[in-house]
């Protein structure tokens, strides 16, 4: 397994480029859109993209309907396997068992949206024609 800690301060790596060695964002661009928009939190204040971390710092990670609480416990500059990456934070339980109910709520809601189909088969046709009163 690479090193892990390798920032140039040792200590301290941007928040941006941390979000991206964690996977929790594809590029860095789209690290920093997230941190511009408010959806990153540390320590429980919002945090600008040049933000130092360390380690033990606390985050709150809005990724689309879902909310990472995650405890940092290592820091990287560099984008790595995603087994790596997963060593660079750790979950709370209380956030996965969330994460866990919000998938589940949305998986039972999916079915209830279709989208559309198109246009009408000739079978489709004749079921309104007939609702409406019409024989064709």
């Amino acid at each position: 397994m690479g090193k892990i800690e390798d920032s140039e301060e040792g200590d301290r790596v941007r928040l941006d480029k941390w979000l991206w060695a964690a996977r929790f964002y594809k590029t860095r661009a789209l690290a920093a859109q997230a941190i511009e928009g408010g959806r990153i939190e540390v320590n429980g204040d919002r945090a600008k993209r040049a933000r130092p971390l360390r380690p033990g710092d606390q985050l709150l990670i809005r990724l689309g309907p879902y909310q990472h609480h995650v405890m940092v416990t290592a820091l990287s500059n560099r984008r790595g396997p995603a087994a790596e990456a997963a060593t660079l934070y750790q979950e709370t339980a209380e956030s996965r068992e969330a994460r866990e109910r919000r998938a589940l709520e949305l998986r039972s809601v999916a079915p209830l949206f279709h989208g559309d189909k198109g246009r009408p088969t000739k079978k489709d046709r004749r079921d309104i024609n007939r609702l409406r009163g019409r024989d064709d």
